[in-house]
């Protein structure tokens, strides 16, 4: 995968509850097979704790 998209996130999280753990979206992203490259970013999010898909967002992509 060339890069990761904001529309690939969608679909990784699809069927998410707010507020979600970090780990919780981790193994519902691998769940819905989400590109390895997207699960690692996910993973390595500096927020333990998201209160929607926009913190998701903005942690997973920054300020890109």
């Amino acid at each position: 995968m060339a890069d990761i998209s904001p529309i690939d996130l969608q679909k990784a999280l699809k069927g998410a509850q707010y507020p979600a753990s970090r780990d919780d979206l981790v193994e519902l992203a691998r769940g819905n097979s989400a590109d390895g490259s997207l699960v690692d970013k996910l993973s390595g999010a500096p927020t333990d704790r998201f209160d929607g898909p926009d913190d998701v967002q903005k942690a997973v992509f920054g300020n890109q």
